[in-house]
C-alpha cells in the first residue's frame, strides 16, 4: 500500500452504500474487531477531512470503536461482495471470522486494516453521541430502520492518513 493525500481520495455514495467498507477498531496488543457498514459519510467539518460512521449499539465492533482513539474504513471493491456479506451477519464473538473470510489484518501502531483493500482510511475520533428520537424530523425512518428502538451510535473521525494498492 502507498499513502496519498486526504485530497486525492475518491469516495462515491455508491461506494460506500453498495459496495460497502469495513469498520476496523483496535488492534493486535488489545484486539481488534471489524463489521460491514453501508452507512457513512466522507467530508469535511470543524475544516477538517473527515469520515463518519454509524454503529449499532449490540454490535461488537462498538466495544473497540468505544475504547480506540483511531480507526479504520477498508473499501474492497465488488470482487469481495462476498465477504463484506459475511462480515456483516457474523459477529466477532462467536469466533475468528476474519480468517474465515481469508482476509490479511495489517497491524499499525494502535489500528487495524486489511491488505487485500484498495482503498484504506485511516481516522482519529473527534466526535462520539448517539443517534435520538427526538432529532428524527422524518419520523417514519423511526419505524423503518429502528422497530427495536436500537439507534445507531455516530462516529466523527479526522482523516489522518489514506492508503490506496499499488
Amino acid at each position: 500500500m502507498r499513502e496519498i493525500s486526504v485530497t486525492e481520495l475518491q469516495v462515491t455514495p455508491q461506494m460506500i452504500g453498495n459496495e460497502w467498507w469495513l469498520v476496523t477498531a483496535g488492534d493486535t496488543m488489545k484486539g481488534y474487531n471489524t463489521m460491514t457498514a453501508s452507512w457513512g459519510h466522507v467530508g469535511v467539518i470543524w475544516q477538517r477531512p473527515t469520515a463518519i460512521v454509524y454503529i449499532r449499539p449490540q454490535r461488537y465492533t462498538k466495544e473497540f470503536m468505544d475504547r480506540a482513539d483511531r480507526y479504520t474504513l477498508s473499501l474492497f471493491g465488488s470482487d469481495y461482495k462476498k465477504e463484506m456479506g459475511y462480515l456483516g451477519s457474523h459477529s466477532g464473538r462467536d469466533g475468528d471470522k476474519v480468517a474465515k473470510v481469508g482476509l490479511t489484518p495489517v497491524f499499525e501502531e494502535d489500528y487495524t486494516y486489511f491488505a487485500e483493500a484498495e482503498i484504506v482510511i485511516v481516522c482519529r475520533k473527534l466526535y462520539q453521541a448517539p443517534l435520538l428520537p427526538a432529532g428524527f424530523i422524518d419520523t417514519r425512518i423511526i419505524n423503518e430502520h429502528y422497530p427495536d428502538r436500537d439507534f445507531h451510535e455516530i462516529y466523527i473521525g479526522e482523516i489522518e492518513k489514506v492508503l490506496v494498492k499499488e
